[in-house]
């Protein structure tokens, strides 16, 4: 089988890129990945300190987007209600009518959502997997596209929540964004120093493009070994002695068979953002850390030792040998 050519439709992201990095200074990885949540139906988690643009990120992002958008603001005292919504009893009428919350929306941007209880959090559970949300008795589909953009602060700071297991497994990469460089908080002086600094940008990017591309993204060819690479990077999370990884008492999970599909296709849309109809080991490289990271669980031991996931998984792509 011959390697699918690079579709004509990417120049289409020449324009979306232009419009989102007339805000977003020195953001391009960030907006990449973004893009690849996007392009592969996936939810993407934001983690970073205060401060650092990532909500600034995603309603761009959501604005160059012919889509429906809502922010939803985490909070100590949230209810489920007030993410999926709720019945309300009308007197009159004896009935419930049921108002939906701010989940019915094509991009929702959840922020800092680790600063609400695990039960508020789950609340987005159903709707990032089945793309379904269920009031009292009755179930109401989502909107076609749908995308969780959600925001972090550290888990180590003072009056944060640590996201569910199941809940984290469901983000198809975690991104961790870092401080910018010199020029780029120079550049950033310069353009958002004013008080009336312009943020906002015009849609330029339609939903049937955006089908487009995805279905341009599904078609991008991956040779079967580097299928089977990307396969033993996953399962070398799992069981790192079997790859000869002396990663004894660091790792107390693996990344699960949904990493594994998660990994993929995000190797596919890298495949894709850089122009070639197919797939090559370096992509898999480049988006593993930012699906396996937060699907990783370390050990006690390893986190006495000052370990993270991050190390563990460069380990791991570092010592397996790429066809």
């Amino acid at each position: 089988m011959t390697a699918v050519p690079p579709d004509p439709s990417r120049g289409r992201l020449d324009t979306f890129y232009q419009a989102v990095e007339g805000v977003l200074i020195g953001q391009r990885a960030l907006i990449d990945r973004l893009l690849i949540g996007l392009l592969t139906d996936g939810h993407i988690l934001l983690e970073g300190v205060p401060g650092l643009a990532k909500t600034l990120a995603v309603r761009t992002v959501a604005r160059a987007l012919h889509l429906t958008f809502r922010r939803i603001q985490f909070t100590p005292d949230l209810l489920p209600a007030d993410v999926v919504g709720t019945q309300i009893y009308n007197p009159r009428t004896g009935e419930f009518t049921v108002k939906q919350g701010p989940v019915f929306a094509n991009v929702v941007l959840a922020d800092e959502i680790n600063r609400a209880p695990a039960k508020v959090q789950s609340a987005l559970l159903e709707a990032m997997q089945e793309r379904q949300v269920t009031i009292g008795d009755a179930t109401f589909p989502l909107p076609r596209p749908f995308f969780v953009l959600a925001t972090q602060n550290p888990i180590e700071q003072e009056g944060t929540y640590p996201l569910p297991e199941a809940q984290v497994d469901r983000f198809m990469l975690k991104v961790v964004v870092g401080y910018p460089g010199k020029a780029d908080e120079l550049a950033i002086l310069d353009r958002m120093g004013s008080v009336d600094a312009e943020t906002d940008i015009d849609p330029v990017l339609s939903p049937d493009e955006l089908a487009a591309l995805r279905r341009t993204v599904d078609e991008t060819y991956t040779d079967p070994k580097v299928k089977q690479y990307l396969v033993d990077v996953v399962r070398a999370t799992r069981y790192p002695g079997e790859y000869g990884l002396d990663l004894a008492g660091w790792v107390q999970y693996g990344a699960s068979p949904r990493a594994t599909l998660a990994l993929l296709r995000a190797s596919k849309a890298h495949a894709f953002l850089a122009g070639r109809g197919y797939v090559t080991p370096e992509d898999v490289k480049r988006t593993a850390p930012d699906v396996l990271r937060h699907r990783v669980m370390i050990s006690y031991e390893a986190e006495a030792e000052d370990k993270r996931p991050d190390e563990i998984v460069q380990r791991v792509l570092d010592h397996l040998p790429v066809p």
